[in-house]
């Protein structure tokens, strides 16, 4: 984390790009908090203590599998359910959970876990590592994954675009081909937080993946331009001002005022003419 946070700022991508105020700072940093000390301690717990309630004689079951079967059942059992969590994440119904992750004006490591408490708390993906754990799945193996896993999003979310070598240099194409469609990149994943996809690069009903960026591959999602979007963001945000954070963070027990607003009961997600998108 703290490489991606140092090439940030030595290459001045950070200081360039990233404009956040203090009403994104609060998001970011409150959503960290709870993910790491409530969110995904609680996940592990309650699967633990639900697992020696409801199957004590499956407790370990799967302690005799080899490493990579381990983490085969990790990429399937967290990795895909998060891709099909994320892409359930963009409709109607479940958008305003997810709204959050997509309010940021701007790429960086700091909005990776930018969200709302609740999508978080219901992700399938949390609640079936913890599962996996209690079976047997060892724990060195979860969190060299989960390290493994921290720094592909992480790079994904980087304000310096550490992919962008592949595409300028010729010899390296065939290594850029194969990497943007096994793994979250900054290309393929800035193009899912583009304002619009009216410029051909934006893809944001499309490349989910979190860790794998081949199951967008696999499930018909991806979209590769090797470009990166001008902008990234709300058009809703830009038009009627940024939620605030209490609401982006606990909808929908806080619940917002604003005008077209998807943080209330019975709100939307905004669609602007296509002329709108336009935003200087």
């Amino acid at each position: 984390m703290s490489g991606f946070a140092l090439m940030e700022f030595v290459t001045r991508r950070y200081q360039r790009t990233v404009t956040a105020n203090a009403n994104d700072t609060k998001l970011e940093l409150l959503m960290f908090l709870s993910l790491v000390a409530i969110t995904q301690p609680l996940a592990l717990l309650a699967t633990a203590k639900l697992g020696t309630w409801l199957a004590p004689t499956w407790q370990n079951r799967l302690a005799d599998l080899p490493g990579w079967a381990m983490v085969g059942l990790l990429l399937v059992g967290d990795d895909m359910t998060q891709y099909w969590w994320h892409r359930l994440s963009h409709s109607p119904l479940m958008w305003p959970l997810h709204r959050a992750h997509h309010s940021a004006s701007y790429m960086s490591i700091r909005i990776t876990y930018r969200n709302n408490f609740f999508y978080y708390l219901m992700m399938p993906g949390l609640w079936i590592g913890g599962a996996l754990l209690y079976l047997g799945v060892g724990g060195m193996v979860y969190a060299g994954y989960m390290v493994v896993k921290l720094l592909v999003i992480l790079g994904a979310h980087c304000a310096w675009r550490w992919d962008e070598p592949l595409y300028r240099i010729r010899a390296l194409h065939p290594l850029a081909w194969v990497l943007e469609r096994t793994l979250s990149t900054p290309a393929t994943h800035w193009a899912h937080h583009a304002i619009t996809n009216e410029d051909g690069i934006g893809h944001y009903k499309g490349n989910f993946g979190n860790l794998l960026f081949f199951w967008d591959v696999l499930f018909g999602t991806a979209h590769i331009t090797r470009r990166y979007p001008a902008q990234v963001g709300l058009i809703d945000d830009r038009l009627f001002g940024e939620e605030k954070w209490q609401h982006q963070m606990f909808y929908p027990v806080l619940q917002s005022q604003r005008a077209h607003s998807a943080l209330r009961l019975g709100g939307k997600a905004y669609e602007a003419p296509p002329e709108t998108h336009e935003v200087r």
